[in-house]
């Protein structure tokens, strides 16, 4: 099945595939040749898609997936993952007040907050990513998927499994994966969480980072990005991440606090999640 998702331009295609190359899960995800490739499973159905853009206004999606039920969730799943339906007129407009984000949105207009396929994986990533780099975490990732994840029946070259289901999650002994043993528990918690309240990583749902935070092992860092990427909370920020923190450092020339950064953040409300993004990607083209 073919189908074009339609946006508003710009689009900065290449930056979302910078982003999601670097932390493609072997087995699971694939880019090759500016396509994005991966598994999904819904409601225990799999299946895989591909991704790439066409024209000037539209990504076309190729859909592998039995049910022909679960299309419009898959479709409103994709548009969030790719932040298809961001105003990015009126984004710019507030953030471009700011003369740093002026110069930067100017340099890259098309940037967009990369999303997630699902609530669950994303949490699992952003736990594997505490106090590891991208690298080490997303090797993790994979030996995870590999040992857990469901093997695919058939499906395009360097597709092999789907990510595992909560119920798997929750009562394996994550930990001999490589990794301490609180970190494994805190994943196991969250896929547990997750099985009393299916709702957990639902968008638009009010609370999402609170109930996020009162989970074991969940601090604000995690949370905030759970709510950037899954619950896409357009005024999500990070704080403590040492990336956003080099960013602006070496934007502004100086030393930065994390309270610092919180506090150049303020004008960057309701949009911070945006604003956060052109600083990470500034990180890639900073002098």
């Amino acid at each position: 099945m073919r189908l074009l998702l339609a946006y508003r331009p710009p689009y900065d295609w290449a930056a979302m595939l910078v982003f999601l190359s670097a932390r493609a899960i072997a087995g699971m995800e694939t880019v090759v040749d500016g396509v994005y490739s991966r598994s999904i499973g819904l409601d225990g159905v799999h299946g895989t898609f591909s991704i790439k853009p066409v024209g000037d206004a539209a990504l076309e999606l190729t859909l592998d997936f039995p049910d022909p039920a679960g299309v419009p969730e898959i479709v409103a799943r994709l548009r969030r993952m790719f932040d298809l339906d961001a105003d990015l007129p009126a984004i710019h407009r507030h953030l471009t007040a700011d003369p740093l984000m002026a110069r930067l949105i100017a340099e890259r207009p098309g940037l967009r907050v990369p999303g997630a396929w699902d609530g669950l994986e994303l949490a699992i990533r952003a736990v594997l990513g505490q106090q590891i780099t991208v690298r080490a975490a997303i090797k993790l990732a994979g030996k995870l998927v590999a040992q857990y994840g469901e093997a695919l029946d058939s499906a395009p070259p360097g597709l092999t499994h789907v990510f595992p289901g909560a119920a798997v999650l929750a009562v394996s002994d994550l930990a001999t994966l490589g990794m301490p043993k609180s970190r494994g528990r805190t994943l196991s918690g969250v896929a547990q969480a997750l099985l009393d309240d299916p709702l957990l990583f639902e968008p638009a749902r009010e609370g999402g980072v609170a109930r996020l935070l009162a989970l074991h092992g969940i601090g604000d860092w995690t949370a905030q990005y759970i709510a950037l990427r899954q619950l896409r909370e357009r005024d999500a920020f990070p704080s403590g991440d040492v990336g956003l923190i080099n960013a602006l450092a070496a934007l502004e020339g100086g030393p930065v606090t994390a309270r610092e950064l919180l506090r150049r953040a303020e004008v960057w409300r309701p949009y911070r999640g945006y604003a956060a993004q052109q600083l990470w990607t500034s990180l890639s083209r900073v002098d």
